[in-house]
C-alpha cells in the first residue's frame, strides 16, 4: 500500500475518464497498469424534440461528480490525496455532432450517435463516396443539416466528438485520435489522415451551404502514442474545483469507446476482434486487407494505431434488459425481498442457462431507437410469445438475452459468410459480460466463436484509455502500440474462454430464423403506435 501512494504522490500514474451512455467512469492505474482507484457517476440521456441528447451542463457535472469520487476512492484505499497524475486520456461515445462557432458556443443541442434522422445524408453520401457512411456519423449529420437547410450553418467553425470537446476544454487542443476520426469521416490508411479524395467530393457537394472547408471544420487527427497536449489550470478546475488536482498532465489523444474497447481487450492486432455490450452493442474486427465491396451493415473504421476496422454497430444493447431486471428488482422490493442490482442481474443471467436454447416460442426486440441494421428508423421493445409456448423465468430471459445479440448476429454473418472474414481472437467487454459464464457462452453461441473474456472487461473502457495515456508516457522508442499491450500490459493476463456448445449453436440458429420472420411485427408497431 506504501509503494502505491509514494507512486500516487509522485505521479507514477495514469488516468483514464470515459463517458459511456449511462455512465461516466474514471479509472487510475498504477505503475503496473492495473486498477488502483476508481470512480462513477450515472446519467441518462434525453429524448428531447425527438432528439437523444445531453446538455454539457450535464457532461461537466458528471465528470465533477466522477472525479470526485475517484479522489475519494484514492483517499479510503491509499490515504493520500489525488493532486497529480502522469499522463490522462479522455474517451467517450462516438460519432454524433458537436458544433461550435468561433468563439467556442455551442449551435445546436449535442446530437448523439443515438439519432437515426440522418437517413437521406447517409445514403446519399455513400453512393457519393463508394463507401458507407452510417447514420450516426458526424459528416451524416452535417451533411443531414445542409438538406435541411439548418440556419446554424452560417456560424459554423468547429466540428468534434464528445471525448474530442471534453479533451479540448481541459487541454486547449481541438484533435482526435484517429480511431475516434474515423467515426466522424473517412480515413485514409496509408497517409493516418482524412481521406483527401473525399474531402473533396463534399466541398464540392456543399459549396455555398457550409462556410469553411471540412479539412477546417475536423479536428486534427493524431495516432496513439502521440502528444496531444497536457492538462492546464482550467482543465484542472474543470475536474476538481476543490483546486486539489493541479494541471500538467501529458495528455495522449482522446479516443471513441469503440477504439478503448480495443485497448482494453487486446484486440489491436490483425485477425483480432471484440465485442463490447452495453447501451448499444458492437463488434470490432481488424482486418487483413480492403472488404470486397460495400456493405451498409458494416462500418469501417480504424484502431488507435490507425489499422482498418470493421464495425458491426447496433444501436441498441442492453437498456431493455436493465428495464426488466428493474421490474423485477421492483417486484422482489414489494414482496420484502431485498437484494442489490448486481444480486438481481446475476439471479436472472444465471436462469437463462436452463431457459430454452431455441426461446420455446418467445419473441423480444429490443429497440428503444431506430436500429439501422435491420433498416428501421425508430424503435419499439416487443415482446411477443406464441399461444403454445412456456412463459417461465428461464427461457424468458434467455430469450431477452437473445434478443440483445440478435442484431450484431446478422451483421457478423456479412463479414464471417459474405466476406469469408477469419478471428484468431474474439474476445468480449463490457457490463452485459460481468456475470461471469452466461451472455459469454450465448455470445460464443450466436457467432459459433471462441469468445474470451479477461481480468480488464468489467473496467472497459475508462482503463482501455488509461493504458493509452500510459502508451504515451511509457512506450519505448518506436514500440508499436501492439507491441505495448502485448509485452508489458498483457503479458500475464488470465483469459477466461467459452467454446460454442452445438445445443446453443443450433438453439440460437434457430431463433434467428423465427427473430427475422418477425422483424415486420417490429416494423408495424413504429408505425402503428
Amino acid at each position: 500500500m506504501a509503494d502505491l501512494r509514494e507512486a500516487i504522490d509522485q505521479g507514477r500514474t495514469a488516468l483514464g475518464i470515459e463517458l459511456g451512455s449511462t455512465r461516466i467512469k474514471a479509472v487510475l492505474t498504477g505503475p503496473d497498469h492495473t486498477a488502483i482507484a476508481v470512480g462513477s457517476h450515472d446519467w441518462e440521456n434525453q429524448f428531447v424534440d425527438r432528439t437523444w441528447t445531453y446538455s454539457l451542463e450535464a457532461v461537466w457535472e458528471g465528470l465533477r461528480g466522477c472525479f470526485a469520487a475517484l479522489a475519494q476512492d484514492v483517499r479510503a484505499k491509499h490515504g493520500t490525496e489525488l493532486r497529480t497524475v502522469g499522463a490522462l486520456g479522455v474517451s467517450a461515445m462516438m460519432h454524433g455532432y458537436l458544433a461550435f462557432d468561433g468563439d467556442g458556443e455551442l449551435l445546436t443541442p449535442f446530437r448523439t450517435w443515438r439519432n437515426t434522422n440522418t437517413g437521406d445524408a447517409s445514403e446519399q453520401l455513400s453512393e457519393l463516396f463508394g463507401y458507407n457512411i452510417p447514420h450516426r456519423w458526424s459528416i451524416a449529420h452535417l451533411y443531414q443539416a445542409v438538406l435541411n437547410g439548418e440556419e446554424h450553418l452560417g456560424r459554423l467553425a468547429h466540428l468534434t466528438t464528445l471525448a474530442g470537446y471534453v479533451h479540448w476544454k481541459l487541454s486547449g487542443r481541438q484533435v482526435l485520435g484517429v480511431g475516434d476520426a474515423s467515426g466522424m469521416f473517412p480515413i485514409d490508411i496509408s497517409t493516418g489522415g482524412y481521406d483527401a479524395r473525399m474531402l473533396g467530393q463534399f466541398d464540392e457537394l456543399a459549396a455555398g451551404r457550409v462556410p469553411l472547408k471540412l479539412a477546417e471544420l475536423l479536428p486534427a487527427v493524431l495516432p496513439a502514442g502521440e502528444a496531444a497536449g497536457s492538462l492546464t489550470e482550467e482543465g484542472a478546475r474543470l475536474l476538481d474545483p476543490s483546486g486539489t488536482l493541479q494541471p500538467g498532465a501529458a495528455m495522449c489523444p482522446p479516443e471513441g469507446d469503440a477504439g478503448t474497447g480495443m485497448v482494453a481487450t487486446n484486440s489491436v492486432a490483425r485477425r483480432t476482434g471484440n465485442i463490447s455490450a452495453g447501451t448499444s452493442i458492437f463488434a470490432m474486427i481488424v482486418l487483413d486487407g480492403e472488404l470486397s465491396r460495400r456493405h451498409s451493415e458494416i462500418d469501417l473504421v480504424t484502431t488507435p494505431a490507425g489499422d482498418l476496422v470493421a464495425m458491426v454497430h447496433c444501436n441498441n444493447g442492453a437498456s431493455e434488459l436493465n428495464s426488466w431486471a428493474g421490474l423485477f428488482a421492483e417486484f422482489a422490493t414489494a414482496l420484502g425481498a431485498k437484494a442489490d442490482s448486481n444480486t438481481v442481474f446475476e439471479t436472472l443471467f444465471k436462469a437463462a442457462l436452463d431457459g430454452a436454447p431455441d426461446g420455446g416460442g418467445l419473441m423480444a426486440f429490443n429497440y428503444l431507437s431506430g436500429e439501422p441494421i435491420t433498416k428501421l428508423h425508430e424503435g419499439r421493445p416487443l415482446f411477443l410469445r406464441e399461444p403454445g409456448s412456456s412463459l417461465n423465468l428461464a427461457t424468458f430471459m434467455r430469450t431477452q438475452l437473445y434478443s440483445a445479440l440478435a442484431t450484431l448476429r446478422l451483421g457478423m454473418d456479412v463479414l464471417q459468410k459474405a466476406e469469408s472474414v477469419r478471428l484468431d481472437r474474439m474476445f468480449a467487454h463490457g457490463g452485459l459480460f460481468k456475470t461471469e459464464g452466461v451472455a459469454q457462452r450465448l455470445l460464443a453461441a450466436a457467432i459459433d466463436t471462441p469468445v474470451s473474456v479477461g481480468d480488464s472487461a468489467s473496467e472497459g473502457g475508462a482503463w482501455g484509455i488509461a493504458v493509452l495515456a500510459a502508451f504515451l508516457t511509457g512506450k519505448q522508442p518506436g514500440q508499436s502500440l501492439d507491441s505495448f499491450l502485448n509485452d508489458v500490459v498483457f503479458a500475464d493476463a488470465r483469459l477466461d474462454t467459452a467454446e460454442p456448445e452445438q445445443a446453443d449453436v443450433d438453439g440460437f440458429n434457430a431463433f434467428m430464423q423465427r427473430y427475422v420472420a418477425a422483424l415486420p411485427v417490429e416494423e408495424a408497431a413504429t408505425r402503428h403506435s
